[in-house]
């Protein structure tokens, strides 16, 4: 899968974490001279690998979520440097989307500049659909694949951010 910027979007329990998971430790089993457990797999040698997951609120309530993020996120980008991969989950999910659309582009259109390539896990439709219609040059849009009957399969295949995340069939379960 060749990529500057891979963007994952869709249903909630689609396979999106577990895809970028996946991703980190194929680069650094790849980095490392490892065989890969892949039916295939291509990739650089990055100059470093990065990850920014969602945490739990800080339980010393010395900072809020958001302020939590924002400074894991400043150490990330002190560290990066061009050739470098980040791997994002659901990143500034802990404001609004529309603020955390705006917080995630404006950071994401950078790094790619610098020549970092950027896996992003998100839910938020506006960043999602924001970047393909801004930019869709620079990225490969992936969703997890859902049946017609609204089954998932696990498969994680690519396709234009939805405007859902399907986060009814979680309330109906």
């Amino acid at each position: 899968l060749e990529f500057r910027r891979v963007l994952f979007r869709s249903a909630n329990r689609g396979g999106k974490s577990t895809m970028l998971r996946s991703l980190g430790q194929a680069q650094l089993m790849l980095q490392a001279g490892m065989p890969v457990n892949a039916e295939s797999f291509e990739a650089e040698v990055r100059s470093g690998v990065f990850t920014h997951f969602r945490r739990e609120e800080d339980p010393t309530l010395e900072s809020g979520k958001l302020d939590e993020e924002l400074r894991r996120m400043r150490r990330i980008t002190d560290a990066l440097r061009p050739g470098g991969l980040v791997l994002l989950n659901e990143s500034f999910g802990s404001t609004n989307e529309r603020e955390g659309a705006a917080i995630a582009a404006g950071m994401i259109r950078p790094l790619l500049d610098a020549g970092v390539r950027v896996a992003y896990v998100t839910h938020m439709y506006e960043l999602a659909g924001g970047l393909a219609r801004e930019e869709a040059a620079r990225g490969v849009y992936l969703r997890a694949e859902r049946t017609a009957d609204g089954g998932r399969t696990f498969l994680v295949v690519p396709g234009d951010p939805l405007p859902t995340s399907f986060g009814d069939d979680v309330y109906r379960r």
